[in-house]
């Protein structure tokens, strides 16, 4: 566990930073965070015994009467240490860039378990908790704060963990298959089909292609599973195809699968339209790619993420991971509501509804009913760059810039 503050973010700065191989986050991470199994399935409820006893207060922890308590819960160690770090970072740089003085942040390690970490950031009188990063963490997380009346802002794109005090803050696939089908039909695409492949993500991806083609006036022509397993992809083409013609096709998995498949959809009919999801954010083959050329995906807005980028290489020494923006926006978010919040009084979850929304370093993002977040995406395309093998992807529908109600 450490805290930081704002008089305490110099020395944390130099102290705590770490220095990490670059990878892209969304090619990797995301994949694991969509598809993880949670316990208990949809909204939680409160019809689990009590939470065990929560641990007597960390020894030496300072008393605050000014400041307000958050609590941070984020891997320290294993497979997700180094994503865990880049969040604990990006929220004690957001600190410091606000120059705030009220909040204290308190990070808990949660990789000796997500349950254990939350009860001591219970008992250590923490009024809200930040994280944890995965969806069968956050099931945990909400157990110990069940009746606590201390909400959970979990990082996970899962949205079957929210509910009850467990608000869930990763970018829904839901809603970037919403965004991308839409502007498709709204550049004259009509009848839609997908590929999705078997698992949890997979099946949530297909539920998402049904309500949006339904939403946007088109019609699903047809929909096929595949696995991993060699020539499972090819025959999930051929089998779409037999269902009948269509004008785009959402491939709901990394871009590196949409380019095998791409070649097998256009043959007889190049000017079909590959959709893909927001897993392909970050994903460097798109650039490169003359098969994926056409495709459109939705994702969140680079054009502060650049600027938080720059900042971040600079304190911290290498560049962060694309997910560690939502420990930069959780802050945010406290220092926003802490304008109406009394030091050492109950979090005024009440305001994490607002229907305005918040704005962040990805775009503005609310809270709906059931404690899912809604984002703001743009639509980029995949274009011809300026040579035969290089690909341009520019933006061809900016994100809203404010919520339509």
């Amino acid at each position: 566990m450490f805290e930081a503050d704002a008089r305490q973010a110099a020395d944390f700065s130099t102290t705590k930073s770490l220095r990490w191989t670059r990878r892209a986050i969304v090619g990797g991470l995301s994949m694991v965070l969509a598809a993880c199994t949670v316990v208990p399935k949809g909204p939680v409820t409160p019809a689990a015994p009590p939470p065990p006893p929560a641990p007597p207060p960390t020894a030496n922890l300072p008393t605050d009467t000014d400041r307000h308590r958050v609590a941070l819960l984020v891997p320290q160690s294993g497979v997700n240490g180094a994503a865990g770090q880049a969040l604990a970072n990006a929220s004690t740089m957001a600190l410091m860039d606000m120059n705030a003085s009220n909040l204290r942040i308190t990070t808990y390690d949660t990789s000796g378990g997500a349950g254990a970490a939350a009860r001591r950031a219970l008992a250590d009188g923490n009024r809200l908790i930040l994280g944890p990063l995965l969806g069968e963490e956050a099931g945990e997380v909400s157990a110990a704060a069940r009746g606590s009346h201390v909400p959970v802002i979990s990082f996970s794109n899962d949205y079957t963990v929210a509910g009850g005090e467990v608000f869930v803050m990763g970018t829904i696939p839901a809603q970037s298959i919403n965004r991308v089908v839409r502007y498709a039909h709204g550049v004259g695409a009509n009848r839609f089909a997908a590929l999705v492949p078997l698992g949890t993500y997979g099946e949530r991806a297909s539920s998402a292609m049904v309500a949006a083609v339904r939403a946007s006036g088109g019609t699903l022509v047809g929909m096929e599973t595949f696995g991993r397993d060699p020539g499972a992809l090819a025959a999930a083409v051929r089998k779409l195809k037999a269902h009948g013609t269509f004008d785009a096709v959402l491939i709901a998995d990394k871009a590196g699968v949409a380019a095998q498949a791409a070649p097998l959809l256009k043959a007889g009919k190049p000017t079909i339209r590959i959709l893909g999801t927001e897993l392909w954010s970050g994903e460097a083959l798109l650039a490169r790619n003359p098969a994926l050329r056409g495709s459109l995906y939705a994702a969140l807005s680079d054009t502060h993420f650049r600027q938080f980028s720059e900042r971040y290489r600079t304190r911290y020494g290498d560049a962060p991971y694309r997910i560690s923006t939502m420990g930069y926006d959780g802050v945010l978010l406290s220092l926003r509501i802490a304008r109406e919040w009394a030091p050492g009084k109950p979090f005024p979850t009440q305001r994490l509804y607002d229907r305005g929304g918040f704005a962040g370093t990805d775009g503005i993002f609310r809270f709906n009913t059931n404690n899912v977040i809604e984002r703001s995406l743009e639509v980029r395309e995949v274009r011809a760059g300026t040579s035969p093998t290089t690909n341009s992807i520019p933006v061809v529908s900016p994100a809203p810039a404010r919520f339509a109600e």
